[in-house]
């Protein structure tokens, strides 16, 4: 990914339709940062506590497995609105 991609991606809502990829009024969402989704935003409305403090697997083919891997994302300590990438998983 270049960087011309990377700003591509930067305030859009992941797996959002292409067509409305912003964020909305209406919902909550967690900045992703570092690793493959670097910039995206996750909607997370209506998780409970422990669905965000698990974090997630999020599939994208932009990780080190290509198509069918997942890049995995915690929330950081002090800071819930940002979530940091841990690493890539088949």
């Amino acid at each position: 990914m270049d960087r011309d991609d990377e700003q591509l991606l930067r305030g859009r809502v992941y797996g959002a339709d292409h067509d409305y990829p912003g964020p909305r009024p209406d919902r909550r969402y967690v900045e992703l940062v570092g690793g493959p989704l670097d910039g995206l935003l996750l909607d997370i409305t209506g998780w409970t506590q422990d669905q965000v403090g698990a974090g997630v697997a999020l599939s994208t083919e932009l990780g080190q497995f290509g198509i069918g891997g997942r890049a995995l994302y915690n929330p950081r300590p002090g800071d819930p609105d940002r979530w940091d990438w841990t690493g890539d998983t088949p």
